[in-house]
């Protein structure tokens, strides 16, 4: 990895384990659930963590834009040009509200419109996934730090990973109609992007509405770790689209 991206996903490791400590706090306690104005939800968890994480960049890289979800669902998003932050403080809020587990703190560096550094957190799992684009992945969890990559699909068929509080499984067996499926596994907010980036799935189809915010740092991930991420008419998905949110798309392994 070079220097300078060393440097710079290390500080932005440490900008999510704060915020992942201070989710943690909240976690812990019986926390007040509220709506915004979409009627998603949202705790003092999602708004502390992103608090940490904006203090956090703006002395990392004051010269680089960031949109985060809960500023940008208050009105909040600054103009960018080909290199700027894209943040979900909190993903998977209602996991964080079901207390299972599977919430994260995303982190993604987004440059001429593509993810090329992230950091994926599951404080409550102590897993973190990260990467930088040409320099690979890694996971880091209780067993230490160690390099990740995308497997070739096994011959006996695709490990499918899907949401776990979103999804039409209709669409998702049309949509598999016709290719060899050996299992399907459910995971919440966007580790279901690295399980893939660390070999333990092969395919994530997403036929439902996600925003830029929601994927950019599980993308990061899994191009770093030789995946992809691409539009069901298969273009690499591209992120500062107008109103920040995706097409389907489906992310795979390696090819």
């Amino acid at each position: 990895m070079s220097s300078a991206n060393s440097k710079l996903l290390e500080q932005i490791i440490g900008a999510s384990r704060s915020a992942g400590e201070a989710i943690m706090e909240i976690y812990a306690t019986d926390f007040d659930v509220a709506k915004k104005s979409d009627a998603s939800p949202v705790t003092a968890a999602d708004e502390k963590a992103e608090a940490v994480i904006l203090k956090a960049l703006a002395t990392i890289a004051p010269d680089i834009p960031v949109i985060s979800e809960e500023a940008a669902s208050a009105g909040h998003i600054p103009d960018v040009g080909n290199r700027f932050w894209l943040v979900d403080p909190l993903d998977g809020t209602k996991e964080f509200i079901s207390k299972n587990g599977e919430f994260t703190v995303n982190i993604a560096l987004i440059e001429n419109h593509k993810p090329v550094l992230g950091v994926v957190l599951a404080p409550a799992l102590n897993r973190m996934f990260a990467g930088s684009v040409g320099d690979g992945a890694f996971i880091e969890d209780a067993a230490g730090r160690r390099p990740i990559k995308c497997r070739k699909t096994p011959a006996e068929g695709l490990t499918v990973v899907s949401s776990r509080s979103h999804g039409d499984a209709a669409a998702l067996d049309a949509f598999l109609a016709g290719r060899k499926v050996a299992s399907s596994v459910n995971a919440g907010s966007s580790l279901k992007l690295c399980l893939i980036a660390a070999g333990e799935a092969d395919m994530y189809p997403r036929l439902g509405r996600t925003m830029e915010w929601d994927i950019a740092a599980g993308h990061a991930v899994l191009s770093a770790a030789g995946g992809f991420v691409k539009t069901l008419e298969g273009k690499e998905l591209g992120y500062g689209k107008d109103g920040l949110d995706n097409p389907h798309f489906v992310a795979t392994g390696a090819d």
